[in-house]
């Protein structure tokens, strides 16, 4: 019994075998929602053999959609396709591994529980600690109260979430920087921002090395390459110039702006959570591939809590598909494997 779990976002999927492998590929699902039964069956036919899958999803909150529910029913139609008769499970945001039929009859149960099988797998490194959980991503951000190595929300849906600052939708690539900020540092004054998706916040961390340089990948503000260079000009239509108007100096103080905008943001919602459950944790967990801006954040504060790094304990590339990861595990475990 082999089993293989699917992220199904709506710009990435992401799938794992809780083993070692995990994989992320871009596809942007609003754009192409009709080849996803095919990019699914692609991927899953690359992946190490297996004979069961586990699925949990985003994608359904993409816009081409009328609703979520009628997301969650196109992506589990898609997988069911691609599937090509392999047992399937789907995760629900109770903990549970149901049928696709029983899915399909729970569009509100199965629409973005990634981060609930995320916290339950990363319960058992906190020790019976008190804990946050911060999951960073390319687009949001998840920032999850956990005692006894349970996740202790209520609150299920996106909407709720939002509201008690457990989830940012914002995150380390895809976020447009006029959505952190209305204002640049240019020259020893203030500049106000064009508010247009002109530079995203894989521009920003990439000019400051945190992100490393992509030449090939064109899923960019302007379809131009992943580069410094390419990011500096981005990032200078932010207040309208050009790279002639705008140099390295003056793209790294923009950057180091918009990276602390997103590290505040990140503060406020620690803030917002730990006084909303009256919770003081004694430890962090830093997930995701954005996890930098977590550590980052809290260098910013005088907190004692410790921190554990998942990638430190599960590989990095597993970390950046944490939520697929976790779900293959719990999924072999849910089996007796």
């Amino acid at each position: 019994m082999e089993w293989l779990a699917l992220d199904i976002g709506g710009a990435n999927l992401k799938l794992a075998d809780g083993l070692g492998h995990a994989e992320s590929f871009p596809f942007e699902l609003w754009r192409e929602p009709n080849h996803l039964t095919q990019e699914l069956r692609t991927l899953i036919a690359q992946a190490p053999r297996c004979d069961h899958l586990a699925v949990t999803m985003t994608g359904e909150l993409a816009d081409c959609f009328d609703s979520k529910a009628a997301g969650v029913a196109f992506i589990l139609d898609a997988l069911e396709q691609a599937a090509d008769g392999r047992h399937t499970r789907v995760y629900l945001n109770d903990g549970s591994l149901v049928t696709l039929q029983v899915a399909k009859s729970r569009p509100a149960f199965v629409a973005a529980a990634n981060w609930h099988a995320l916290a339950r797998f990363a319960g058992r490194f906190t020790i019976g600690q008190p804990s946050l959980l911060i999951d960073v991503g390319s687009t949001t951000c998840d920032v999850i109260p956990m005692i006894n190595g349970e996740p202790i929300t209520t609150n299920r849906s996106d909407t709720s979430r939002l509201l008690r600052g457990e989830l940012i939708y914002a995150g380390v690539e895809r976020t447009p920087v006029c959505a952190l900020v209305s204002e640049l540092p240019y020259r020893e004054q203030r500049c106000p921002i064009a508010r247009e998706l002109f530079a995203t916040t894989r521009d920003v961390y990439t000019l400051l090395d945190r992100l490393s340089e992509q030449p090939m990948n064109h899923s960019t503000a302007d379809g131009r390459a992943t580069t410094k260079a390419a990011a500096r000009a981005r990032l200078a239509r932010m207040i309208c110039a050009d790279s002639d108007d705008f140099n390295h100096r003056d793209a790294i103080l923009a950057a180091e702006a918009v990276a602390d905008a997103f590290m505040l943001t990140i503060l406020n919602s620690i803030q917002q959570v730990t006084s909303a459950y009256s919770f003081e944790p004694t430890q962090v967990i830093l997930s995701g591939h954005g996890a930098f801006a977590t550590k980052t954040a809290l260098e910013r504060t005088d907190v004692p809590w410790q921190q554990l790094s998942l990638a430190s304990e599960i590989g990095p590339v597993a970390s950046r598909c944490a939520p697929a990861h976790a779900l293959a595990v719990l999924a072999r475990e849910a089996a007796g494997i």
